[in-house]
């Protein structure tokens, strides 16, 4: 059985509220990277990206962050822009929910390979069991949930959710 747990509407309000931390944790920048993880993270990064286009001058940049996320150990974290691209530049990793910590761990380990400005990280949905110590700096819910649910974000024109089951 599936619970909603955020409506579309709802879901737009996190991801301004998380464009405009963004913008002010970064208000000096004239480029900021927005990487989202291939999938869901990728889709969030987007709606991200177009909120923060709205509300400041500087260059938002889209990156996707690719990797076996069932075995990021077995394959390399790749980006679509150059190490070039991102160097010395703020950073903001980007998923769609955090469950264990795997993939945004690797994803944060793949770029403190190369300096930065700041590298922060975003969510869409906290969940508050994870095996890495890692955070999300800026998240749209936090839940408590067993280690039998799931959480399901559906990212669709005018119909985004977030489902528990």
């Amino acid at each position: 059985m599936q619970n909603k747990i955020l409506s579309h509407q709802k879901i737009q309000h996190k991801i301004r509220r998380i464009a405009y931390q963004i913008y002010e944790a970064n208000v000096a920048e004239k480029e900021i990277v927005i990487a989202g993880i291939e999938g869901g993270g990728l889709k969030f990064a987007k709606k991200i990206q177009r909120i923060l286009r709205s509300i400041t001058e500087a260059d938002i940049l889209l990156c996707k962050v690719s990797m076996n996320k069932s075995n990021p150990l077995e394959s390399e974290v790749k980006t679509s822009m150059p190490i070039e691209d991102y160097k010395n530049k703020s950073v903001v990793l980007v998923d769609d929910v955090l469950n264990s910590g795997t993939t945004l761990i690797y994803g944060v380990h793949h770029f403190l390979q190369t300096p930065l400005k700041q590298l922060k990280t975003a969510v869409l949905v906290n969940r508050n069991h994870k095996k890495y110590p890692v955070k999300a700096d800026y998240k749209g819910i936090s839940l408590s949930t067993s280690l039998q649910e799931h959480v399901h974000v559906k990212f669709q024109a005018k119909n985004d959710t977030v489902y528990l089951d």
